[in-house]
């Protein structure tokens, strides 16, 4: 299920399902919403968008309030998160997937939005979009990548290859083609043993994290691979790896992956696309795609939007 292509004058919906927007943060807040306000949008703050009411967040019914108001307005055409977190999948046993079929639209986040992206798309069938949300990404200075990527992709619905903005190197070579489901490593493992976690048959996976420790990330992905999930996905793509811990600079996640899933042959790529405190491109969570990690290509095979 694809939501409808953004176009100017088009009212985009800000939530915060996940870390509240704490006194410090607001103008980078409201930075990002003015960014939005310069490429011709208007944006809307859900009723608890600022909302504290736990002392250390909203409480989980009225996030999830929040993305069934937005779905359910058809006077917004997409939904933005304002930033990720920790908490965000509190709220799924309060989502009305019901809802969010009925009026699918462009709903995007990142980091911990990851529980939101693929849960949605497990539940309705509806793509959904890993990229820059409001504080982090249209907040700061974003590059012309950025830019270029979002009306790539939510604009114009580009299909075909995603442009590369910095080094990518092959870890395992060899092809591969499946949906793209992934997000925040850490995150994403947030759905296991429930029932919000993604399908991984036939996907390719992408994974960035936010801090590194190779201890924690090869517990990780001993976790994916005792669940099942490297012998069903078709590839995986590592994202960049946010850590300024310059000790560990030595000992890489794309190669504790490599040393985990040494029984298996798919395809590993290493990028520097999308993940934390980096320029981002847009992905479509859901949509098939290609990779060929020799030729260190990743291209979109079904369009995203309508």
């Amino acid at each position: 299920m694809l939501p409808l292509r953004l176009k100017k004058h088009d009212k985009i919906g800000i939530i915060s399902p996940s870390d509240p927007i704490t006194k410090e943060l607001m103008e980078q807040f409201e930075k990002g919403t003015e960014y939005l306000s310069e490429l011709g949008f208007t944006p809307i703050q859900s009723k608890n968008c600022l909302s504290c009411s736990m002392g250390y967040s909203a409480t989980p019914k009225e996030k999830a309030d929040d993305i069934n108001n937005m779905f359910a307005d058809s006077s917004i055409k997409a939904i933005v998160c304002s930033q990720g977190g920790a908490n965000a999948n509190a709220c799924l046993p309060y989502v009305n997937w019901n809802i969010i079929r009925s009026n699918p639209k462009i709903f995007m986040g990142i980091s911990d939005i990851t529980t939101l992206l693929n849960a949605i798309f497990l539940k309705t069938g509806l793509v959904t979009f890993h990229g820059n949300d409001i504080i982090w990404g249209f907040g700061r200075e974003l590059q012309m990548y950025d830019k270029k990527e979002f009306s790539d992709r939510l604009f114009s619905g580009k299909i075909g290859d995603l442009k590369s903005n910095g080094n990518r190197v092959n870890i395992r070579g060899g092809k591969a083609e499946g949906t793209l489901i992934g997000g925040n490593l850490k995150c994403l493992l947030k759905l296991a043993g429930t029932n919000f976690l993604p399908d991984f048959n036939n996907a390719i996976v992408f994974l960035e994290s936010f801090g590194f420790d190779p201890v924690v990330c090869d517990s990780a992905f001993n976790q994916l691979k005792q669940m099942g999930v490297f012998d069903e996905i078709k590839g995986v793509i590592i994202g960049h790896i946010f850590d300024d811990r310059k000790e560990q600079q030595n000992i890489h996640m794309e190669d504790i992956l490599l040393k985990v899933s040494k029984e298996y042959s798919f395809p590993i790529l290493k990028i520097d696309d999308f993940g934390h405190n980096c320029p981002n491109t847009v992905i479509p969570v859901g949509v098939k795609a290609s990779m060929d990690a020799d030729n260190k290509t990743i291209t979109l095979l079904e369009k995203c939007v309508e």
